[in-house]
């Protein structure tokens, strides 16, 4: 399998080529759509060869493209159901505690504008829910699903056979400070469980949301 990092605004999709066609793991913002159509478009994917999107939790950055998509390439979109409240009503608290205090400041403040919201036209219901230890070769994808709650109730990983983790916003690789936790955290307790959970599986390379990819031993040495 070879992987291809489509990078805008800071967000990282993931297209993965398998011996059957293509899987795509997040979808970025959906106002950088023409940019991520059109990497795709390079990479290859035609209507029929996208067989799945992986969504790795619902935050509007990572599922803004997912429905438009899925459409367009007749694809499926599969993700957790604890997180599909998301994707459904466009609300990035749906599936996170009410005293997120850190998260709800930012939107106070702007920096996560409530208009970047999942629009009405971009919300959907996925088609296929995913739990711990599913595995996705029948799509053509060596990998199983790892939920990794903390960041959303719903945040997944998926691990390949290879110890390729695609992981969303769990971890991030920050430019100053190299491989860390994220910053931002909803449920400590089920966070720290996340990233003890990991620590036990066999991970080489991680593929963050945030960030260039970056070995399980450079993440390590900057922990806990």
């Amino acid at each position: 399998m070879n992987t291809y990092t489509i990078t805008f605004r800071g967000v990282n999709c993931y297209l993965i080529k398998t011996e059957t066609g293509y899987i795509l793991v997040d979808t970025g913002f959906s106002n950088q759509r023409c940019n991520v159509e059109n990497a795709l478009e390079g990479a290859g994917v035609q209507p029929g060869n996208l067989t799945l999107i992986l969504l790795t939790h619902g935050d509007f950055d990572h599922t803004g493209n997912a429905k438009y998509l899925r459409e367009k390439y007749q694809s499926k979109i599969a993700m957790h159901r604890d997180d599909s409240g998301m994707v459904e009503h466009g609300n990035l608290f749906y599936s996170r505690k009410r005293g997120n205090r850190v998260l709800r400041k930012l939107v106070k403040l702007m920096l996560i504008p409530l208009r970047m919201n999942l629009k009405k036209i971009d919300q959907f219901t996925p088609d296929i829910y995913l739990e711990e230890g599913d595995d996705l070769s029948e799509y053509g994808f060596s990998a199983k699903v790892v939920h990794t709650s903390g960041h959303s109730k719903g945040s997944i990983g998926f691990l390949t056979t290879e110890g390729d983790l695609y992981i969303g916003d769990l971890l991030e690789n920050n430019k100053k400070r190299g491989p860390i936790k994220s910053s931002r955290i909803d449920d400590s307790i089920v966070f720290d469980a996340s990233i003890d959970k990991l620590m036990k599986c066999s991970v080489n390379t991680i593929y963050p949301g945030h960030g260039i990819p970056f070995q399980m031993e450079e993440f390590k040495k900057n922990y806990p």
